[in-house]
């Protein structure tokens, strides 16, 4: 029963052979086959990149601008950000197009160019996540050894680490993805090229795949998860033993907006997974990741400049400089 969630069953579907498979392009549904609703959704998507790359971008301009964030956390937290504008350029552009041209149509180089662009940036907000997560736990755990622990040089390494292994799992699973056979222009009920909807329009076995992206995701989702969890127990652990509530305030305050951003991150991740995975009905799975792909990195430049002073006056001196410059 299980199985039958995961895999779904191809017995319906005539196998066709490669050299006659004429396919050209998928059909992206979008939200709504309404066009009525188009207009509203393209305003509502249209401010939502509008905000999050402009969020992200100060964020980014911050850290850049102010060397006193030159430091391990804030170059993660830069390329977290960098990340987030990339997610949603990803998606939300031709979204916005086929929007103004009633065009939904999308050609299938474009279509796999798009889906090893989102899995890619996707995978590497998770290792971004909990690379932040062990610099929190440094910080907090042993602050006395954090400059030996988290050197400049090591915060490269992870990043470089984070980058290499993001691209190689998004390389593979695009390159299964170009072995499947499609039989004709096909309906994606989705807003962008999403893996797991695409393999459900495939005319070949995908049983090698679906085996595949569940073995990564859970090698790259799960690790990185259970990493941040024993980051958290060991740095609450620390924060308890804190005499003073001052103590624990400011302790917890460093890795407070982390926090917010693991929750609703992995919260909006697992969503999705478990509406793809155990849904029948295909326009929730297309509301949770919205949420996932677009809201959440709208989100993250609002959670850390709301509760990170240091980002806050950086933007003032930032700010500063161009008035005085002009």
């Amino acid at each position: 029963m299980v199985f039958s969630f995961l895999f779904p069953s191809r017995k319906a579907r005539p196998m066709v052979p490669e050299n006659q498979t004429q396919f050209t392009e998928f059909i992206l549904l979008l939200f709504s086959e309404d066009p009525d609703q188009e207009g509203p959704l393209f305003g509502l998507f249209l401010c939502m990149y509008l905000v999050t790359m402009v969020g992200n971008l100060l964020i980014m301009l911050a850290v850049g601008s102010d060397s006193h964030l030159h430091t391990p956390m804030y170059i993660l937290l830069s390329n977290l950000s960098f990340v987030d504008t990339c997610v949603v350029t990803t998606i939300v552009p031709k979204m916005l197009v086929s929007f103004m041209t009633q065009n939904k149509a999308i050609p299938y180089a474009d279509c796999l160019t798009q889906m090893f662009f989102f899995i890619f940036f996707a995978g590497l907000d998770h290792f971004l996540l909990t690379a932040l997560a062990y610099d929190r736990f440094v910080a907090i755990c042993h602050p006395l050894h954090y400059a030996a622990m988290m050197s400049y040089w090591f915060c490269v390494l992870l990043v470089i680490l984070s980058w290499s292994l993001a691209f190689l799992n998004s390389l593979l699973l695009n390159l299964m993805v170009t072995h499947l056979s499609f039989c004709m222009n096909q309906q994606i009920h989705h807003f962008f090229c999403d893996l797991p909807e695409i393999m459900k329009l495939s005319c070949s076995d995908t049983l090698i795949n679906y085996i595949m992206m569940y073995l990564l995701y859970a090698l790259l989702g799960i690790f990185p998860l259970m990493g941040i969890l024993y980051s958290y127990i060991q740095i609450c652990s620390s924060i308890i033993k804190i005499p003073s509530a001052q103590g624990k305030y400011k302790a917890f305050s460093t890795c407070g907006s982390h926090l917010c951003v693991v929750s609703l991150f992995y919260g909006t991740s697992c969503g999705v997974y478990f509406t793809s995975s155990f849904s029948k009905t295909s326009w929730k799975s297309t509301v949770v990741s919205a949420i996932y792909g677009v809201v959440t990195p709208m989100l993250n430049p609002f959670i850390y400049t709301l509760r990170n002073k240091d980002i806050k006056v950086a933007l003032r001196r930032f700010m500063n400089r161009k008035t005085f410059s002009q």
